[in-house]
């Protein structure tokens, strides 16, 4: 989502007056709206990439909503997901909240109670975006790196010495310093703690921020 898009959010519910009504909801505070009456009908069409939040029902024909959340995070498709049921028990709850579910809410709810929590949910996906596309682009630095180059990020953010990284790669302490100074500008690192950052996000698989 750009600064200047709308958020896309998916709905799926069996119940074709929830589904107008959140698409008539949602629509009129400026969101896009797609909606679906079962998991099978969404994965058959495809999840949009572009979706910046999933309100689920619990209680759907064929694959429940909770089991379609497990499904996309095996898949690895992070978009945050609002749950609704008009059967909620606190079983449910705790599957959907500790599965990572932004807000679960009980029919009948205020139309500002699935506003809020879209509100959440949307806000919460442009920070996952925006940590995504900061590490794409320390990959594609890193990855810019000669061979030497990667030998002395990896062990100076680890915490080497210069003197230590010398010794270990069998150069002079003033050719690490040089090393070290290349890497640091084709990193656009503007500190060692940078440095350090920027190898915990080379490091670590992509996750939503919190």
């Amino acid at each position: 989502m750009t600064a200047s898009s709308s958020p896309l959010i998916v709905v799926v519910d069996d119940d074709a007056g929830i589904r107008d009504a959140l698409d008539g909801l949602f629509r009129s505070i400026g969101n896009h709206v797609i909606s679906f009456e079962s998991a099978q009908h969404l994965l058959t069409a495809g999840v949009p990439n572009d979706a910046n939040c999933m309100i689920l029902d619990v209680r759907l024909p064929g694959t429940s909503g909770l089991d379609l959340q497990a499904m996309l995070t095996k898949l690895d498709i992070r978009i945050p997901v609002i749950f609704m049921t008009g059967y909620g028990d606190v079983p449910m709850t705790v599957r959907g909240m500790k599965a990572g579910a932004v807000d679960f809410l009980t029919k009948p709810f205020r139309d500002q109670e699935m506003l809020d929590a879209v509100s959440a949910a949307i806000a919460l996906d442009q920070r996952r975006r925006e940590s995504d596309g900061r590490r794409e682009d320390v990959l594609k630095r890193y990855a810019a790196l000669t061979p030497r180059e990667k030998q002395v990020f990896d062990m100076v953010s680890a915490g080497s010495l210069n003197k230590n990284v010398a010794a270990d790669l069998g150069l002079s302490e003033i050719t690490v310093k040089i090393h070290r100074g290349r890497v640091m500008k084709k990193m656009g690192a503007r500190s060692f703690a940078d440095l350090v950052r920027m190898a915990e996000l080379i490091a670590a698989p992509s996750r939503d921020p919190t």
